[in-house]
């Protein structure tokens, strides 16, 4: 398993970095970024201690490939750039933007900002358009596939538009406890679920590779 979304006790998890990163080796994971939520208001706090947090790991684990990254979360779409540069200078080698999920109030435009500025991956984008899916195409951004409650409802429409318009797509936990860590096989359930093959699950997981060979 391959997860490039997940969040601890820095942001709004349940668990230190040390622990998640563990937890996410002993069920067979071969990588997982810490993607911490992070605003205007903390971006300068969180990210430098993610990073500490994977040097660390990377000293510890052999069998798994630590990224910090960030989560710019309920921000507004103006200032996303700005964001995405210093998380960057910060030390964040993965950048994932809190998309419109249909279950939160997130300002409208974010996808949209997102899509044009010099992000990874479009977390949990909702009701994303035909022209955003085109968008993320041309960037080569990666649209998620949503294993969190909520967030995965608009999972069909997001494979739907990503698979008709050739966007790229991954699948990550958004994981925020220790039981929202997924098997490959729950993964690839969830995949299933929302309309791809094994196949498809397969060419996810590639996409996450690539990008990770991109990012590091």
């Amino acid at each position: 398993m391959i997860d490039l979304h997940t969040h601890t006790l820095l942001s709004d998890g349940a668990l230190l970095p040390a622990e998640l990163i563990r937890r996410a080796e002993a069920i067979g994971y071969t990588a997982i970024a810490i993607t911490d939520h992070v605003d205007v208001s903390n971006f300068d706090f969180v990210i430098p201690r993610i990073v500490k947090a994977c040097q660390k790991a990377a000293e510890q684990c052999n069998n798994i490939t630590v990224i910090p990254g960030a989560e710019l979360t309920h921000i507004n779409p103006a200032d996303i750039p700005f964001l995405v540069n210093e998380s960057r200078a910060l030390g964040a080698c993965l950048i994932v933007v809190h998309g419109e999920t249909i279950v939160e109030p997130v300002s409208p435009g974010t996808n949209r900002k997102a899509l044009e500025s010099e992000i990874d991956i479009l977390a949990h984008p909702g009701l994303i358009t035909d022209d955003e899916v085109k968008l993320a195409k041309e960037r080569h951004i990666m649209l998620e596939v949503s294993a969190r409650k909520g967030h995965c409802l608009t999972n069909g429409h997001v494979v739907k538009l990503a698979q008709h318009y050739g966007a790229p797509l991954i699948l990550n936990t958004d994981a925020h406890a220790p039981e929202d860590l997924l098997t490959c096989k729950q993964a690839q359930n969830i995949a299933c679920g929302a309309g791809l093959t094994q196949e498809d699950f397969q060419h996810m997981l590639q996409n996450s590779r690539q990008l990770i060979q991109r990012i590091i």
